[in-house]
């Protein structure tokens, strides 16, 4: 019995996972929805305001459920370690999250998640989120773990959603690589 209930626990993880994927949200080519709000970059506030990111040049915004929770700071520090190649090809990497927004300022300076290399945005009531269509389905209050490519003139490149966090960064990596090429993402 004890074996059923894990098969059937496992094909429920993996049902979740695959509807993740399918519900990325946002299309190539749509605007994406202007926001600014509260954020930390290694551990100092700020606020982050989207238009003046897109200023730079493409932006990565990628959304995760909630600071300090496993899989959400192995996302945070695998986007840490390529930041500097995303910067390389001309993108700015910035979080936002939903979830456990009061722990913000320490998640952002924590060398086992973002380690002060990139900002990331509160998202309370998930107003950033809902805009973007990235909200976690188990718990809709909190953020789905979706990354966005934005160019610089305000569209949507590439849009991607998986539970799993691990393919998050290559997948936007070459969102952004494609982006200098002229192809989309």
């Amino acid at each position: 019995m004890k074996i059923l209930l894990k098969i059937a626990a496992l094909g429920l993880v993996g049902t979740l996972a695959i509807a993740s994927v399918a519900s990325a949200a946002l299309k190539n080519g749509t605007p994406a929805p202007a926001f600014s709000a509260p954020a930390y970059l290694a551990g100092k506030p700020f606020t982050f305001n989207l238009a003046d990111a897109l200023k730079n040049g493409p932006v990565v915004v990628y959304f995760f459920p909630a600071a300090n929770t496993s899989g959400c700071n192995l996302e945070a520090h695998l986007f840490s370690e390529a930041v500097d190649e995303f910067r390389t090809h001309g993108a700015t990497v910035i979080g936002v999250t939903a979830g456990n927004t009061e722990q913000l300022a320490e998640f952002s300076r924590n060398t086992e998640t973002c380690g002060g290399k990139f900002a990331v945005v509160a998202d309370a009531g998930a107003r950033i989120a809902r805009q973007y269509d990235a909200l976690l389905p188990m718990k809709p209050g909190w953020s789905n773990r979706t990354s966005y490519v934005i160019t610089a003139q305000g569209t949507v490149a590439h849009a991607y959603s998986d539970l799993n966090p691990k393919q998050h960064v290559q997948q936007t990596l070459d969102a952004v690589k494609a982006l200098e090429h002229g192809k989309d993402g």
